[in-house]
């Protein structure tokens, strides 16, 4: 997917995360040139029908709130047999990472995170939508400190109900009593998940374990959910209530929306004196489209009446003219009053917003400059600057990246810019490959930004097919047998087992060709042959491969058997001692010699060989002892 044009608009950067349903992508969008988040179905469920309605019914969802505190949704379409859908990409973290760091949150974190889900959920309540997968992993901390809720794959309207069987697509963890019993799913469900994740934040843990999911979805329909209290004694008194309050069992006997335990959490920030520093900004209710021949309700706003009373004035002219001319002047000295009044309004004004505190500087652009002279750029223009760091894949270490406000903002004076100065590519850590195929260690380097060099073949008796042999990067160290960190953009060689070379000894010429070509070996056109006691003729003796690592299209060398080397055995008898040794040891047998002469006595005729083992015109196999004897 990456580097991929989506719809012809939406260009693939980059891997974030990947659930059940689906894979979300950082994403330029090439009209409107910003950052998106795009999130795309697994290809494997584009064919079930209700994994793409539910698919598409986030993205309705979704749709229809505009509020601070629920992620955006921009787009939604079909590219190809992909289903997508095009999102506010929010830098930052997930509040289930937040947990995995600190464990547990104070009570001021809990506050200003619940105050901001609880206005994005309330305003989903009162636009008739139930979420159904409330969980840490669906609230987004960005990383200039706004909050939203994301993630309505499951949500429906707040009339329906829920089939038992789709109930437990929630996360088990977060799912109320009436969902495990009836599969019923509300608004009140959703303040159930509220509580349970509110109980984690404040203790670090969840209310429920087992190592069972069914074993968790029974505590949570037939036990009450403890006082976070009880786990961390630092919990005030008036956040334990709130905690079981939303997790009553019955749900009667919670709050029937979001905007109402949103009421009740703000007493609590009155009564503890916490201030919230998360801006809990108004919600707009987008409606759905009017269906055709539909009818509209029109409001139509009436104004004050306003009732008239005549004054009889002085009935004589000379009164009735001093009247009007003192009104007259009346009227003009207060137009005159507003005519300065205004002047001098818009002076100021003019002065506070051209040259006073009020004025608005844009900000530059200072991407890879060093980051003194855009400091200085900056504060030229009267800006303060602060500094951060981060990591970048394009610009070298060392210089800015980029600036928050972004370029082209508009900025009072002696408004803060942040410079974020790079720190070169990001480490990428890599744990040990061992056991991993290869399309396992591609799709790690996908997601980590590193590059996989094509990849080496080669045979192995140890590894099996498929598996990595080794991944080296340019150090030459092998994440197969140690982990190690290498930098984003890093390019890995990869050396991959295409399995074992078959065993063809003892097989026939032809057989033996067939499996090792089978494989990918070349097989040598002429063979060698050498005699053989063992095999067979024809059959393959022994395979000469070349030396070090075996590669497919290396050639292999069949040494083949030419059967026993069989030799005749010459009659000596009658010879002398002498002359039948040496013509027996000539032919490479081995002599034994069985007689009383003496050896200075072998040469002489007298003393001839009367008898011999194996018989003269026997075929033996050469270098076969045989056993000659003379009488004395």
């Amino acid at each position: 997917m990456i580097g991929r044009l989506i719809d012809g608009r939406y260009l693939v950067r980059s891997r974030i995360a990947r659930g059940g349903m689906a894979t979300v992508y950082l994403a330029t969008d090439q009209r409107l040139e910003r950052r998106v988040a795009i999130k795309v179905m697994h290809g494997h469920l584009s064919d079930d029908s209700t994994f793409k309605n539910r698919f598409i019914q986030e993205a309705r969802s979704a749709a229809r709130l505009a509020n601070p505190h629920v992620v955006s949704v921009f787009d939604q379409g079909q590219d190809s047999d992909m289903a997508y859908l095009v999102m506010e990409y929010l830098p930052g973290i997930t509040l289930r990472e937040l947990l995995a760091e600190r464990g547990i949150l104070s009570a001021q974190q809990v506050v200003d995170i619940m105050d901001a889900v609880l206005t994005g959920l309330a305003a989903a309540h009162r636009a008739g939508i139930v979420h159904r997968d409330v969980k840490p992993e669906n609230v987004l901390l960005a990383d200039d400190g706004r909050i939203k809720i994301s993630d309505f794959g499951l949500a429906r309207a707040a009339s329906a109900n829920t089939a038992t069987g789709q109930a437990l697509l929630g996360t088990i963890a977060y799912l109320s009593p009436e969902l495990v019993t009836r599969g019923i799913a509300d608004t009140r469900s959703d303040i159930y998940a509220l509580g349970i994740m509110m109980y984690e934040m404040l203790t670090g843990e969840q209310p429920y374990k087992g190592e069972q999911p069914m074993q968790i979805a029974y505590q949570h329909a037939n036990d009450s959910v403890p006082r976070p209290s009880a786990r961390n004694p630092e919990v005030p008194d008036e956040l334990d209530d709130l905690v079981l309050w939303a997790t009553e069992r019955d749900p009667e006997q919670r709050p029937s929306t979001a905007g109402e335990l949103l009421e009740r959490l703000h007493e609590i920030e009155r009564q503890l004196g916490l201030n919230v520093s998360v801006s809990s900004q108004s919600t707009t209710f987008l409606p759905p489209l009017p269906l055709p021949g539909g009818s509209e309700l029109t409001s139509v706003l009436t104004g004050p009446t306003t009732s008239t009373a005549t004054a009889d004035g002085p009935s004589d002219d000379a009164s009735r003219l001093t009247t009007r001319t003192a009104r007259r002047r009346k009227k003009g000295f207060a137009l005159f009053l507003v005519v300065l009044l205004l002047a001098g309004l818009a002076g100021g004004t003019g002065w506070y917003f051209g040259s006073g505190p009020g004025s608005r500087v844009q900000v530059p652009s200072v991407s890879e400059m060093d980051p003194a002279a855009a400091s200085a750029r900056l504060t030229a223009l009267g800006f303060n600057v602060a500094e951060a760091q981060e990591y970048s894949f394009d610009i070298d270490e060392g210089l800015v990246t980029r600036t928050d406000p972004e370029p082209g903002t508009f900025v009072d004076k002696d408004g803060t810019v942040t410079l974020y100065v790079s720190q070169g590519r990001q480490p990428v850590s890599i744990g040990m490959f061992q056991g991993a195929t290869l399309a396992e260690v591609q799709e790690f380097a996908e997601a980590n930004r590193l590059t996989v060099n094509e990849a080496t073949q080669q045979y192995s008796g140890d590894v099996p097919k498929d598996v990595v042999i080794s991944v080296t990067d340019a150090a030459g160290t092998d994440f197969v047998k140690e982990a190690g960190t290498v930098l984003q953009g890093a390019a890995l060689d990869a050396i991959v087992s295409v399995g074992g070379i078959p065993d063809v000894v003892g097989q026939g010429q032809s057989t033996a060709r067939n499996d090792l070509e089978s494989v990918g070996l070349t097989v040598a056109e002429t063979n060698q042959q050498e005699f053989s006691d063992d095999f067979e003729k024809g059959q393959v003796i022994r395979v000469i491969l070349p030396e070090g690592s075996l590669h497919p299209g290396d050639t292999a060398t069949l040494v083949v058997s030419k059967g026993q080397d069989l030799v005749e055995v010459p009659d000596v008898i009658g010879q002398t001692i002498t002359d039948a040794k040496a013509t027996l040891e000539g032919l490479g047998f081995v002599v034994e010699i069985q007689t009383a002469v003496p050896e200075d006595l072998w040469g002489e005729a007298l003393f001839s060989i009367v008898s011999q083992d194996p018989a003269g015109g026997t075929s033996v196999r050469r270098y076969a002892t045989v056993t000659i004897a003379a009488n004395l």
